[in-house]
Formats: C-alpha cells, structure tokens, sequence
C-alpha cells in the first residue's frame, strides 16, 4: 500500500515537472523570437509580430527595466534585458530537466521493486523436456 502511493506520488510530480519545463521552453522561444523581431526592427502592427510582442510582454514581465534596450537604427532594438531573461529561463530549464530525469529513476526503480507474477506451475510442468 505504502509503495503505490509513493509510486501515484512520483507519477504527479513528474507531470508537475514536465508541465513546468513545458513552461520554460515556451518562454525560450518566445524569447528568441521576440530578441530577433526587435533586433531586425520587425513591423509591431504586423500580425505575428503583434502575437509575439504581447507574449514577450509577459514573459519579460519579471526582467523589465533590468537593462535600458539599446537603440541600433531606425527600429532595430538590442534588448538586453531579453538576453538576460534568456539565460535565466535557461538556468531555471535545467532544474526541471534534472527532477524529471531523478524521478524517472526513482520510479523505475519502484517498478523494479514489485513482485512479478510468473506463469502458474502447471504450465511450467507442461512444458517438454529437453532431450
């Protein structure tokens, strides 16, 4: 009894984990996306542009006003403040990676734990011999 429950409960937290690295890779491309938008001065009223400004937006909602962006030309934009955002969400990527593959383990080694049920001894009897 006591074995199943931890094994349910390493089963919810690896789907928390993968869930949470769902997470962070989606804020990485969006990063990327928006970094290079910016940095080619994209069109802001264009459509995927938009979509991309306004999730970077929330993405970048904890990073804002860290770094002042640097004007290139015209609308070319060098936000460091995106590339730091990047290496955090990248760090914080990296934790996930190393629970979900911890739990991975640990529940294989739960499996490995439980009794495995072998054929029934009549039919092992019945087998014929080797001559």
């Amino acid at each position: 009894m006591h074995e199943s429950r931890s094994l349910t409960l390493v089963r919810a937290a690896r789907a928390l984990t993968y869930l949470v690295y769902a997470f962070t890779l989606i804020a990485l491309v969006i990063l990327v996306l928006g970094f290079f938008l910016l940095l080619f001065g994209a069109n802001p009223e264009a459509g995927f542009a938009e979509w991309v400004y306004r999730s970077l937006d929330r993405v970048m909602a904890p990073f804002r006003g860290i770094f002042e962006p640097i004007d290139l030309n015209g609308d070319s934009v060098l936000d460091t403040s995106v590339l730091f955002a990047m290496i955090v969400y990248g760090i914080a990527g990296m934790f996930p990676s190393a629970a979900v593959y911890w739990l991975s383990e640990r529940l294989y080694r739960m499996r490995a734990r439980q009794p495995v049920i072998s054929a029934p001894p009549e039919e092992q009897t019945r087998r014929p011999a080797a001559v």
